[in-house]
């Protein structure tokens, strides 16, 4: 009887009493939730309670275990197990803890911010996603090097490893060049403000928004909703545009080819209305004006201007369509065209042929066959 009850007891009373320290401890975040409304630290502090009663039960176990009496012949082993089931869960809630104390403080800037420094907020947002990338490889890291110590073929090791620790590194460091290039290129980029996540951006050709920023690579959502992933090295190395950088205000063009007669002070009164009437338009400044001219048509560029990307691509696209639509239902001699008419010669030069010099014979006429002839 003593041999079930003691297991009983034992396993029993770690599951119990990590039941009830967990539930005591998610009570305490709740109402310190509920008093202190201004931050969300202990409301995320809560998605930590899996790896929190995880760690209770296996250092209750792992501490109570040898009471227990249950399996004396795998004593050993199931310690171990239960030693790295500590480790590894202590790790995880020391990453959820850092993710909910980054989150809080970004959350907390972001509300006091977001209207009047966007830019700064998606620069600190973009820290905020690389500072825990980094904690959580660190944590990673050390979590494993902790695992692999609790075996003794590994502490037997350790003499012989850190011996040969620099030769690794060198080794380590050559082999690996172009990934530590791109691990010190995402640092540069979260804390150099080169780049953050939300700003529009052009990279070969491509104009896309950064979706995602990590210690080695970068997606760009394109406008048609492809993603491009780039290393981040890329951003420090070459040349690219950055329209959030900054103020998001733009100015855009539309180029339109037009016919010489096409009603240029008609097409700015145009304009305006038109922009009056765009929710886009930013009211900043606009303009018309003739750019270039070739022999047939001339080229008409209106200016525009917008808060963002977004709204200077709305504001051209209505531009454009809305005055060839005009131009082609009020003024459609404005369009361009092919000019089939006769071209007017110089004066003193004959209608019917090019000119001769004076006292010239008339050149012959060809005469022209009899019908009949033509019929026979």
């Amino acid at each position: 009887m003593e041999n079930l009850l003691r297991p009983l007891i034992v396993i029993g009373g770690s599951v119990l009493l990590t039941l009830v320290i967990g539930w005591a401890t998610d009570l305490l975040l709740r109402k310190a939730d509920e008093r202190h409304g201004g931050t969300s630290l202990w409301g995320l502090l809560r998605r930590a309670r899996v790896p929190y009663q995880l760690v209770l039960f296996a250092a209750l176990l792992r501490g109570s275990y040898d009471q227990a009496r249950l399996l004396t012949d795998f004593r050993e082993g199931i310690g171990q197990l239960l030693t790295l089931l500590l480790i590894g869960s202590a790790a995880w809630l020391a990453v959820a803890i850092a993710g909910s104390i980054v989150e809080a403080s970004y959350s907390r800037y972001a509300s006091s911010r977001s209207e009047r420094d966007p830019a700064r907020v998606r620069r600190v947002r973009t820290q905020a996603t690389l500072i825990m990338r980094v904690v959580a490889a660190v944590v990673g890291v050390m979590a494993v090097a902790a695992m692999l110590l609790t075996f003794p073929a590994m502490r037997a090791a350790g003499a012989s490893l850190l011996a040969s620790a620099g030769i690794l590194g060198i080794v380590a460091g050559v082999a690996a060049q172009s990934t530590l290039s791109n691990l010190f290129a995402g640092l540069q980029i979260a804390f150099g403000d080169m780049v953050r996540i939300g700003d529009t951006v052009v990279v070969d050709g491509e104009w896309g928004t950064v979706e995602e920023i990590t210690l080695t690579f970068l997606t760009v959502r394109t406008w048609d909703e492809r993603r491009i992933t780039m290393p981040v090295s890329y951003f420090t190395s070459k040349p690219f545009e950055n329209w959030s950088r900054g103020t998001p205000q733009m100015t855009g063009t539309v180029y339109l080819q037009l016919d010489h007669s096409a009603p240029l002070e008609a097409m700015r009164a145009r304009l305006q209305d038109i922009l009056r009437g765009c929710p886009a338009w930013d009211g900043r400044a606009w303009d018309l004006c003739v750019t270039d001219s070739t022999p047939n048509t001339m080229e008409v560029r209106a200016l525009v201007t917008a808060k963002d990307a977004d709204d200077i691509w709305t504001v051209r696209v209505a531009v454009r369509e809305q005055l060839l639509d005009w131009l082609v239902r009020e003024h459609p001699y404005a369009l361009p065209r092919v000019n089939t008419a006769e071209a007017l010669l110089p004066p003193g030069v004959n209608g019917s042929g090019p000119a001769r010099p004076a006292g010239a014979p008339a050149p012959r006429r060809a005469v022209e066959p009899h019908r009949g002839a033509e019929r026979g």
